[in-house]
C-alpha cells in the first residue's frame, strides 16, 4: 500500500519544493558560462516542473481572491521580472542590445494576442462549442494594448526627431510617462470602478458562480502560495536565461536568425500563464483566458517601456523601439482580426484558429525574416 500512498504526497509536495529547487538550480548556474549537456537537459527539467508549480500557486492566489485579481497577480508578476531580466541584459549588453527590448515586447504582444488567445479558443470551442465572454472588458483591454503598442513600437519607425527607429528624448518621456498612466489606469477600471466587465461569463450570457464550489483557500495557504509563486518566477526567468546559450547554439547549428532566440525566451518566460490561460479556457472561463492573455500583453509595454526608459540613460548604445515593415503589418493584422473576434461577446474555434496561424505566421518570420 505504501506505493499508493507515496504518490500522492509526491504530487502535493512538488508545487513546494520545485520553486525551491529552481532558485537553488538558478543560483548554482548562473555564473556559469558553458553547462556540459547533461547539465542542459536537467536544467531544462528543473525549468519544466516550475513551470506547472507557478500555475499551481497562481491559481491557487486566483481562488482565494477571485477574478479578475488573479490574472492580475500572475501577469504583472512574470512582467516585473521579465522587465528585470530585460533591463539587466541591456544594461551588460551595451549597443549590441540596442533592439533588445523591441524584439522582446513584441514577441510578448503577438504571443499573447494570437498565441494564447488563439489556443484558448480553440481549446474552448472544441470542448464547449461557442464560448462567450464580455465584450466591454475584453474590448477595454485591447483597446490598451492597441495604444500601447502602436505609441511604443511603431511611432518611433516615422518620428524625424532622431535617427534611426528611436525617440528623442523628451518623446521617449512622453511614451513611457503615456505607458505607465495608461497601465494603471487600466488596473483601476479592472479591479476597482468596472471589476464586473471582466468576470467569466456563463453559457448563457449570465454571470458565472465566481469558483467552482471547492472552499477557498485559507489566508495562510495564499501567502505561502505568493512567495512560492514568486520564487518560481524568478527561477523561471532566471533558468531561461541560463539556458539562452544552449538556445542560441541549436538556433546557429539548425541554421535560424539570432533574433529568434528572443523568441523562444519569450516562449519559456509566457509558459506559466499560457498553461493558466489554457487550463481556465478547459474549464469554459474564457474571460479568465483573455484576462491573462491581454492583461500580460498590456504589462509587457505599460511597465516595460517606462523602466527601459529610465535604463537608457545609463545605456551607451541607442535604444532602438521602431518596428519594420514586416512587424507592423502583423500587428495591424492582429488588432484588426483581434476587433472582429472581441466586439460579439463571443467565438468559435474558426476565430482561434485565425489567431493561431497569426502567431505560426509570426514565428515562421521570425525563422525567415
Amino acid at each position: 500500500m505504501a506505493p499508493a500512498t507515496s504518490a500522492p504526497r509526491l504530487a502535493a509536495l512538488a508545487p513546494v519544493v520545485m520553486p525551491v529547487l529552481g532558485v537553488l538550480t538558478l543560483a548554482l548556474t548562473w555564473s556559469a558560462k558553458s553547462l556540459p549537456i547533461l547539465a542542459v537537459v536537467l536544467v531544462a527539467i528543473v525549468l519544466g516542473l516550475t513551470v506547472l508549480s507557478a500555475v499551481h500557486h497562481a491559481e491557487v492566489i486566483a481562488h482565494r481572491v477571485g477574478e479578475p485579481f488573479g490574472s492580475l497577480v500572475l501577469a504583472v508578476a512574470v512582467t516585473v521580472i521579465e522587465v528585470a531580466l530585460i533591463v539587466t541584459l541591456i544594461s551588460a549588453g551595451g549597443s549590441a542590445s540596442s533592439s533588445l527590448a523591441r524584439d522582446t515586447v513584441f514577441a510578448a504582444v503577438i504571443i499573447t494576442t494570437n498565441g494564447i488567445v488563439g489556443l484558448a479558443l480553440l481549446v474552448g470551442s472544441l470542448r464547449h462549442g461557442i464560448v462567450r465572454f464580455n465584450a466591454e472588458g475584453s474590448g477595454g483591454m485591447l483597446a490598451t494594448v492597441s495604444a500601447l503598442a502602436v505609441l511604443a513600437l511603431v511611432l518611433p519607425t516615422f518620428t524625424t526627431s532622431a535617427s534611426g527607429p528611436r525617440f528623442s528624448a523628451p518623446q521617449l518621456v512622453f511614451v513611457a510617462v503615456a505607458s505607465l498612466a495608461l497601465y494603471v489606469l487600466f488596473v483601476t477600471t479592472q479591479t476597482l470602478k468596472h471589476r464586473d466587465f471582466f468576470l467569466p461569463v456563463a453559457p448563457d450570457g449570465g454571470a458565472l458562480d465566481e469558483e467552482d464550489h471547492a472552499a477557498a483557500p485559507s489566508g495562510r495557504a495564499t501567502v505561502v502560495s505568493l512567495v512560492l509563486l514568486l520564487l518560481a518566477l524568478v527561477a523561471v526567468v532566471g533558468l531561461a536565461k541560463v539556458e539562452s546559450p544552449s538556445i542560441e547554439a541549436a538556433v546557429e547549428a539548425v541554421g535560424f536568425p539570432q533574433s529568434f532566440v528572443g523568441v523562444v525566451i519569450a516562449l519559456l518566460v509566457l509558459l506559466p500563464e499560457s498553461i493558466a490561460a489554457l487550463r481556465a479556457a478547459a474549464r469554459n472561463r474564457i474571460q479568465t483566458s483573455l484576462n491573462l492573455a491581454l492583461g500580460s500583453a498590456m504589462a509587457s509595454i505599460g511597465l516595460t517601456i517606462p523602466a527601459i526608459a529610465v535604463a537608457s540613460f545609463w545605456m551607451s548604445g541607442p535604444l532602438l523601439l521602431g518596428l519594420g515593415s514586416t512587424q507592423i503589418v502583423l500587428l495591424v493584422l492582429t488588432v484588426l482580426v483581434s476587433i472582429l473576434t472581441v466586439a460579439p461577446g463571443r467565438a468559435t474555434r474558426l476565430q482561434g484558429g485565425v489567431h493561431f496561424v497569426l502567431f505560426a505566421a509570426f514565428v515562421v518570420l521570425s525563422i525567415t525574416p
